[in-house]
């Protein structure tokens, strides 16, 4: 089968972690609004339908469209291969997952604390004092919890969260390290300490074929100031 994924050009976002997971599986797949009048194509996707996303990224698998990210990666983790067979597993797999996007929301809001609508330039003060608290208190937590869940996946030896095999929770955390690093490259050298195995899950993943071609490539969209993970001097702790 070959994928459609719709999701904006220009940033990683949260389009990224679905790109991830079809990169590590080898899965034939278009990322479409890349693409000449890929971006209106995408727009209409979202106004049309019986079963629409509320926003990208969604992904086209034959006749479903299937939007939400954590939902995207429940779908693909089964058909790629990139969960665990049983259905315990799969729901193990799914529940890190939407840890996952709960993080990735408050990493969002470190930089736009008041509204998505504003410039961050619109809400600095807030924005600096935000920051403040999402390192010192709520990375350590979320950082923390994966880092028990790789100790106890005993299966895994330390290089995998769920399991024995490559899972999309292990590509979708190596991209939280990849843009925490981006983002606070001051704190995470401290604080990433505290979580070697979350670490080695990144290293682990980093060290595939694939996922060491696909961030080598043109595919790969660098981080920047317009995405998630933005780079903000003032926030990051010395």
């Amino acid at each position: 089968m070959r994928y459609e994924l719709y999701y904006w050009d220009g940033i990683q976002g949260r389009g990224e972690y679905v790109r991830l997971a079809l990169e590590a599986a080898g899965a034939d797949y278009v990322d479409v609004a890349r693409r000449p009048g890929g971006q209106k194509k995408m727009m209409k996707g979202l106004e049309s339908g019986t079963t629409p996303s509320f926003a990208p990224p969604y992904l086209k698998a034959g006749k479903l469209m299937i939007g939400q990210t954590a939902n995207i990666l429940l779908y693909l983790g089964d058909k790629l291969g990139l969960a665990p067979k049983t259905e315990a597993g799969r729901l193990w797999a799914h529940q890190l997952q939407m840890t996952i996007s709960d993080f990735v929301v408050e990493i969002h809001d470190v930089h736009h604390p008041i509204g998505s609508g504003l410039y961050y330039e619109d809400q600095k003060p807030e924005a600096k004092r935000r920051a403040a608290d999402f390192l010192e208190n709520r990375v350590p937590k979320f950082l923390g919890y994966f880092e028990r869940v790789a100790k106890a996946n005993k299966p895994g030896k330390g290089r995998f969260m769920v399991g024995a095999k490559l899972s999309h929770v292990d590509t979708s955390l190596f991209q939280i390290v990849e843009g925490l690093r981006y983002a606070f490259p001051n704190a995470m050298a401290k604080l990433e300490k505290k979580a070697p195995r979350v670490v080695g899950v990144h290293d682990a993943v980093a060290a595939l074929p694939r996922i060491r071609a696909y961030v080598e490539s043109p595919r790969r969209i660098p981080f920047n100031e317009m995405g998630i993970f933005r780079h903000y001097p003032e926030l990051d702790s010395q």
